[in-house]
């Protein structure tokens, strides 16, 4: 917990401290983003959900927004962190790189709820079913193996369908959404 709180002030100390972007408006957009994913709309409200829901069961949209706010707020800070200070980038590009991130976001969590329901111990380098026997809910116990399984190559592709229209440009973002979905750990 400690180190996630260090390393939380040290991205803020590093927007703050280092010329990131050409302009100061857009480093403060940056600071704006990192804040919004870090707080109480982003990742500390969906852990604050993840905390209430333990022992409840929730709907898949109430699983959805729970995730968006957690794990996949930051995953999308990282997406429009780089969107933010890209040259080559389009204003009219950035609502693709956002769908592309809320899809990624979302898969991450897909996957790592399949993975531990699914995965051994040795495997994931964590304790394999921890989510299950401490009574969180997951995509597993919200809509089943199958389903989840289903639902993280939907994300997937709706990940690289956000990408069309960008060419060669995004690339490492589709290796990266195949990497998410395809790993095994």
């Amino acid at each position: 917990l400690l180190v996630g709180d260090a390393l939380q002030s040290l991205a803020f100390q590093l927007l703050a401290e280092h010329r990131i972007a050409d302009e100061a408006r857009t480093q403060l957009e940056m600071v704006k983003i990192l804040a919004l994913a870090a707080g109480s709309r982003g990742m500390a409200g969906g852990q604050q959900i993840d905390l209430e829901a333990t022992g409840c069961s929730l709907t898949l949209p109430e699983l959805e927004f729970m995730h968006i706010h957690k794990t996949g707020a930051l995953i999308r800070a990282a997406v429009l962190l780089g969107a933010a200070c890209g040259r080559e980038l389009q204003q009219n590009e950035k609502p693709g790189l956002d769908r592309y991130a809320k899809a990624v976001g979302l898969a991450f969590q897909v996957v790592d709820d399949v993975l531990d329901y699914d995965a051994s111990t040795a495997t994931l380098g964590k304790t394999a079913g921890k989510d299950s026997k401490q009574g969180k809910p997951t995509y597993v116990s919200a809509i089943g193996i199958a389903a989840a399984r289903r639902l993280a190559e939907e994300l997937r592709g709706q990940a690289h369908e956000a990408l069309k229209g960008f060419d060669a440009r995004s690339r490492r973002l589709g290796e990266l959404a195949d990497f998410i979905v395809l790993r095994k750990f």
